[in-house]
């Protein structure tokens, strides 16, 4: 069905080197253009984010976001958030280098409902991201160019927002605000037995279900 509609992923580990985050919107938004009919826009995390700034543009039908990271203007830096990202965060120069999370971090923060044969598999394909980009997401008060806003007036489109209770790198608490930003267009729906991983966890497929439907009953 998402074929029929026209779509684009953006994926997790989108962010690498030390890139800012508006260079991979200006990118995306290039893809776009180029495309015969707005697309639908699924997003999971640091990907979901740049699917809300694609959102603002107005040149697409739908947003799917899985798991999102935040716009400016919402504070996500939880304890668990900080937990996540510590080798990171405590290596002098972070905010304009690439850095590469330690397993036992990604496993705490995305995949602790995987096997540890799945976490190594996923984790030895996980690639560098952008410390510049990071920064912009999760210190945007300090960032002078609010890199990571999203004018949510913009956002006409409908908007799905997942959000996974167990989730600790992009807490549900958080996704909760990122539907109250769109709540002129947004659903919200968050499932108890999911934590980030939503996109390859045990049960994903209730969450490609919901998501299937969903855009089935905007009729886009």
């Amino acid at each position: 069905m998402l074929g029929k509609l026209g779509w684009i992923p953006v994926v997790f580990h989108t962010l690498i080197w030390g890139q800012p985050l508006l260079d991979y919107a200006e990118q995306l938004d290039r893809e776009i253009c180029q495309l015969d009919e707005p697309p639908v826009v699924m997003g999971h995390s640091m990907g979901a984010l740049l699917a809300q700034m694609l959102g603002a543009s107005k040149r697409v039908k739908a947003l799917v976001l899985l798991t999102p990271a935040s716009p400016a203007g919402i504070m996500a830096l939880t304890p668990s958030v900080v937990k996540s990202f510590w080798s990171a965060q405590t290596t002098w120069g972070f905010w304009k280098n690439p850095f590469r999370l330690k397993f036992s971090e990604v496993v705490y923060s995305m995949l602790h409902l995987m096997t540890e044969k799945e976490q190594w598999e996923i984790f030895n394909k996980l690639v560098y991201e952008s410390g510049r980009a990071a920064t912009e997401i999760g210190y945007w008060p300090f960032d002078p160019k609010r890199a990571s806003s999203v004018d949510e007036s913009r956002v006409t489109c409908p908007v799905l927002v997942i959000a996974g209770r167990l989730d600790r790198i992009t807490p549900a608490s958080v996704a909760r605000k990122i539907a109250k930003k769109y709540k002129a267009v947004s659903t919200y729906k968050e499932f108890k037995n999911h934590a980030h991983w939503v996109v390859g966890e045990p049960g994903w497929q209730e969450v490609a279900d919901y998501a299937s439907t969903w855009l089935t009953e905007q009729k886009i």
